[in-house]
């Protein structure tokens, strides 16, 4: 296995227990103002592309919103911090990732976090949510896998996409993590419920303006309607379901009152 793709697929360990990386406050590193007009989207790579454009097909439309939301909570422009990173197409990082780990940021592929931004939640899908007993994120992690695949991605970048996928509902405190799937908890529950059971005022980790530009450019849609209604019918039918783990997950996520506004 090639060393330089822990880095750049997120491999790197952190622990799962967000509260300790964050040492019980809001954030590192104060968040600043982020304009979308810094902000790029790969869609000119060519698996991105065809995993854009499947997801266009299969995801409902809120849904599809939402993993744009979260891709751009995450995102950053490089080109503010001087950074030559050679192999890396698009000039861009993880706005979470280079305000609060600019470690990480400096070597993480933006292809990586749109891959699984875009297919975090495939397993809600119309046609994936009935089609097994499996929990959804898990089920949608081996799909994912299974699609990059078709779509020839590079394998380890991949499979880092599944674990992060299949991961991401996975919120314990105990153990470690890869940190692209801390950071899809990160930017998954800042925009459905806007709270973190481990992190204090975890709101505020996103400035306001950057949210509400985030918003207004993929709108919402009533998600948090849609999204507790979704895992209302998953608990219904799949009592067992991963989804279980977060307690009171659907209530969160539809009263999420930072969000209320922008619904």
């Amino acid at each position: 296995m090639c060393q330089n793709e822990v880095g750049i697929n997120g491999w790197t360990s952190m622990p799962a227990d967000a509260g300790a990386i964050f040492g019980g406050q809001p954030f590192i590193n104060e968040p600043r103002s982020l304009s979308i007009d810094e902000i790029k989207f790969p869609s000119d790579h060519s698996i991105v592309e065809k995993t854009l454009q499947y997801v266009k097909r299969v995801l409902h439309p809120e849904t599809f919103n939402h993993s744009m939301r979260v891709y751009y909570y995450g995102k950053y422009h490089y080109e503010a911090l001087n950074i030559s990173r050679p192999w890396l197409t698009y000039s861009a990082g993880m706005a979470i990732t280079q305000q609060q780990f600019p470690q990480q940021a400096a070597v993480l592929s933006p292809v990586t976090w749109a891959l699984t931004c875009l297919l975090h939640d495939l397993g809600t899908a119309e046609e994936n949510l009935t089609a097994t007993r499996m929990s959804f994120d898990i089920y949608g992690g081996i799909k994912a896998l299974q699609l990059l695949e078709d779509f020839g991605a590079n394998l380890d970048q991949a499979k880092a996409v599944d674990e992060a996928i299949i991961r991401h509902e996975d919120m314990g405190v105990d153990g470690t993590i890869t940190y692209i799937g801390q950071l899809i908890q990160l930017a998954t529950a800042y925009d459905n419920t806007s709270i973190h059971p481990r992190i204090k005022e975890f709101w505020k980790i996103i400035h306001p303006s950057t949210r509400e530009q985030v918003n207004r450019a993929h709108t919402r849609l009533d998600w948090s309607k849609f999204f507790s209604s979704t895992i209302r019918k998953e608990e219904a039918i799949k009592p067992w379901c991963h989804s279980t783990h977060l307690v009171n997950f659907a209530e969160e996520i539809e009263n999420n009152a930072l969000m209320k506004q922008l619904e």
